[in-house]
Protein backbone atom coordinates (compact mmCIF):
# COMPACT_ATOMS: atom_id res chain seq x y z
CA UNK A 1 0.00 0.00 0.00
CA UNK A 2 1.29 3.18 -1.09
CA UNK A 3 1.22 6.27 1.16
CA UNK A 4 1.75 8.60 -1.82
CA UNK A 5 -1.17 9.67 -3.29
CA UNK A 6 -2.14 8.73 -7.27
CA UNK A 7 -1.74 12.06 -9.68
CA UNK A 8 -4.04 10.35 -11.92
CA UNK A 9 -6.74 10.02 -9.61
CA UNK A 10 -6.11 13.21 -7.94
CA UNK A 11 -7.03 14.37 -10.91
CA UNK A 12 -10.25 12.46 -11.47
CA UNK A 13 -11.68 13.78 -8.20
CA UNK A 14 -10.65 17.21 -9.03
CA UNK A 15 -12.74 16.88 -11.96
CA UNK A 16 -15.40 15.81 -10.31
CA UNK A 17 -15.31 18.31 -8.04
CA UNK A 18 -15.55 20.81 -10.78
CA UNK A 19 -11.90 21.96 -10.20
CA UNK A 20 -10.48 23.51 -13.15
CA UNK A 21 -7.33 21.73 -15.20
CA UNK A 22 -5.68 24.81 -14.71
CA UNK A 23 -5.10 23.84 -11.32
CA UNK A 24 -3.09 20.89 -12.11
CA UNK A 25 -0.80 21.21 -8.46
CA UNK A 26 2.57 19.24 -10.35
CA UNK A 27 4.98 21.12 -12.21
CA UNK A 28 4.34 21.49 -15.92
CA UNK A 29 6.51 18.57 -17.83
CA UNK A 30 6.40 16.08 -15.13
CA UNK A 31 5.35 12.94 -15.47
CA UNK A 32 2.81 13.71 -12.25
CA UNK A 33 1.37 16.71 -13.90
CA UNK A 34 0.63 14.28 -17.37
CA UNK A 35 -0.81 12.08 -14.89
CA UNK A 36 -2.99 14.60 -12.88
CA UNK A 37 -3.67 15.95 -16.32
CA UNK A 38 -5.03 12.67 -17.73
CA UNK A 39 -7.25 12.02 -14.83
CA UNK A 40 -8.91 14.67 -15.15
CA UNK A 41 -9.53 14.79 -18.86
CA UNK A 42 -10.68 10.96 -18.56
CA UNK A 43 -13.60 11.97 -15.73
CA UNK A 44 -14.22 15.87 -17.31
CA UNK A 45 -15.06 13.44 -20.94
CA UNK A 46 -17.23 10.98 -19.02
CA UNK A 47 -19.39 13.80 -17.29
CA UNK A 48 -19.47 15.83 -21.08
CA UNK A 49 -20.55 12.34 -22.56
CA UNK A 50 -23.53 12.03 -19.50
CA UNK A 51 -24.81 15.20 -20.06
CA UNK A 52 -24.82 15.04 -23.55
CA UNK A 53 -26.32 11.78 -23.24
CA UNK A 54 -29.28 13.22 -21.07
CA UNK A 55 -30.34 15.96 -23.39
Amino acid sequence: MSTHPDPFEQGERAARDNIPAEANPYQDGSEQHALWASGHERMASAREAGESEGT
